[in-house]
C-alpha cells in the first residue's frame, strides 16, 4: 500500500470508497468508546482497557497522519515538521498524552489529565463531514462573525456601564453588571441578579429586545453560509 493510498483512506473527503468510509466509521466509534471512561469516576477494569485500546488506536492514527503529512500540507519535506503544530494535530496529541501520563498516582494530576481527555470530542471534527462543512462556513464567514462578535461585546459593555451607574446598590461591582448584561444578551435570565428600580427594569426590557436581535445575527449568517456550502457540493 502506497503512502498516497494510505492518505486517501485516513483523510475524509467527499467521494470515498467502502474502505475509506469504513475507516471513518471505525474512528468515529473509537472516539465514542474513548469517552465512555469519562462517564464514570472509576479508572480500573474495563474502563482502563477501553481507554488503553482507544489510545493505541489514536497513536496509530497520529503516526499515519504524520507520515503522510506531505500530502496534507503539500509543502514537501517541510510538511513533516509543520504538521505536528497544526490545530488538529495538536488536538490529536492532547487526546493521547493524558492517557500516557495517567500512570502517575497524583490525584491532582489525574483530574487535570482526565479533563484534557474531554478534548477527544474535538476529534469528531476530523471524521464528520457535516462538521467539516460547518468549519468551512465559519472560515468563509469569519469577517461577518467577527463584526457581530464586536457588536455583541460592545452591547454587553455599554449595557453593563448603564446599569452599573443606574443601580450601584444592586450591582456592587462592574463584573456583576457585565454578568447581568451577558445573561440579558442571551435572554437566559437566571434570576440570581436583576434590576429592581423602574429605570433598571426598563433598561432590562430594552436590553433583552436588543439581545434577541444580536443573538439572531450569527445564526442567520451561519445558516445562509451552510446552505450555500451544501449547494456547492
Amino acid at each position: 500500500m502506497t503512502r498516497k493510498t494510505l492518505f486517501q483512506i485516513i483523510e475524509p473527503h467527499q467521494k470515498e470508497n467502502a474502505i475509506e468510509k469504513a475507516y471513518d466509521v471505525f474512528m468515529f466509534l473509537t472516539i465514542i468508546v474513548s469517552l465512555i471512561p469519562l462517564t464514570t469516576k472509576s479508572h480500573t477494569g474495563i474502563f482502563m482497557w477501553l481507554d488503553f485500546v482507544s489510545t493505541v488506536i489514536f497513536i496509530i492514527d497520529y503516526i499515519l497522519r504524520l507520515v503522510t503529512a506531505d500530502y496534507k500540507l503539500e509543502k514537501g519535506k517541510l510538511s513533516f515538521l509543520l504538521y505536528p503544530f497544526t490545530f488538529l494535530a495538536l488536538a490529536d496529541l492532547l487526546c493521547i498524552l493524558p492517557s500516557l501520563f495517567l500512570l502517575n498516582n497524583s490525584l491532582r494530576l489525574f483530574k487535570i489529565l482526565r479533563m484534557l481527555r474531554i478534548l477527544r470530542v474535538f476529534k469528531f471534527i476530523r471524521y464528520s463531514k457535516n462538521v467539516q462543512i460547518l468549519t468551512n462556513v465559519l472560515k468563509k464567514q469569519k469577517d461577518s462573525l467577527i463584526i457581530v462578535g464586536f457588536l455583541a461585546l460592545g452591547y454587553i459593555f455599554i449595557s453593563a456601564l448603564i446599569i452599573f451607574n443606574v443601580e450601584p446598590s444592586t450591582f456592587p461591582t462592574f463584573f456583576d453588571a457585565l454578568y447581568w448584561a451577558t445573561i440579558s444578551l442571551t435572554t437566559v435570565g437566571y434570576g440570581d441578579i436583576y434590576a429592581v428600580s423602574t429605570t433598571g427594569k426598563i433598561i432590562t426590557m430594552i436590553s433583552s429586545f436588543l439581545g434577541i436581535a444580536i443573538v439572531a445575527l450569527p445564526a442567520g449568517i451561519i445558516t445562509a453560509g451552510y446552505m450555500k456550502e451544501i449547494k456547492e457540493l
